[in-house]
């Protein structure tokens, strides 16, 4: 097996085509797990000193120092409240929209959903000094309402873009069926059209929420020190102490992202995804 690693033997076993296939496929595993290893390696280096491909010292002193952090615990509760908090009030706001956009045809439809695209087509940090503006103006800077509406504005598109592609794939003659046999519009919907919808719903849920654990601009700037997520946290730490503290956090920021996706894995897909991209 070792006289593949020479590349001049490798290109010849397998031939040109699957050698360049493989180069492509090993540069994208580098470029897109590099980071993620490279921050696990620093979370559990004592000492790095760049060039350094590796520590020069292994253990969990930044791990300790963290825990001992007494904004550690605060900043977790805080993270989940909100992203609780913005995840139930999409669902409440977006879902009925997304229904809506699903099977009303009217003037000014694909214009709307198209809409959702803008909080993400532009550089957030513009859209929330914009929106500050107002926020001061109503008095929601530094309210925990105010984190939740910044939260929500950069979660909405998942929120109703997901959800309206699976009601679509909900036929009305499936409906209709529950109709004729006395079911009323109310008990049709949540017997019939919402479980059937539900893995898109799903979908879109997981993205809200992880999207919300995770944004820190918009909280860092509408919070005012107030409300601290642990994304904000973490801002804190890298700027008044080394890479391997906010390695740390990184890593805790990523349990409760992995946990999530393990538990809806069977919701999740390419299918699920796309779909929630298609303008009918």
């Amino acid at each position: 097996m070792f006289k593949y690693l020479n590349p001049k033997r490798f290109y010849f076993a397998v031939g040109k085509k699957k050698f360049w296939e493989f180069i492509v496929l090993a540069v994208f595993i580098l470029f897109f797990y590099g980071p993620l290893l490279n921050m696990i390696m620093m979370a559990f280096a004592n000492e790095y000193e760049p060039p350094h491909l590796l520590a020069t010292e292994w253990g969990t002193y930044w791990w300790d120092f963290i825990f001992q952090q007494n904004s550690l615990k605060s900043s977790m509760v805080q993270s989940f409240l909100v992203a609780i908090i913005t995840t139930v009030c999409s669902m409440i706001i977006c879902i009925p929209a997304a229904f809506s956009l699903a099977r009303f045809k009217y003037p000014g439809r694909k214009l709307f959903m198209l809409s959702f695209l803008l909080t993400n087509a532009f550089p957030k940090i513009g859209i929330f000094i914009s929106i500050g503006v107002l926020f001061y103006k109503y008095n929601l800077m530094g309210t925990l309402a105010g984190v939740v509406i910044i939260h929500m504005i950069t979660t909405m598109m998942f929120m109703v873009w997901l959800p309206s592609s699976a009601f679509r794939t909900v036929h009305p003659q499936q409906e209709e069926a529950a109709r004729d046999v006395g079911a009323g519009p109310i008990r049709t919907f949540f017997k019939v059209t919402l479980p059937m919808a539900m893995p898109g719903i799903a979908v879109a849920t997981l993205y809200t929420f992880l999207g919300s654990m995770e944004e820190a601009q918009g909280t860092l700037l509408v919070g005012m020190g107030r409300i601290t997520t642990m994304p904000v946290e973490m801002y804190g730490i890298i700027m008044d102490y080394p890479g391997q503290a906010g390695a740390v956090f990184g890593v805790l920021l990523m349990i409760p992202s992995a946990v999530m996706i393990f538990l809806m894995r069977k919701y999740i897909g390419p299918d699920a995804i796309a779909g929630g991209f298609k303008m009918k």
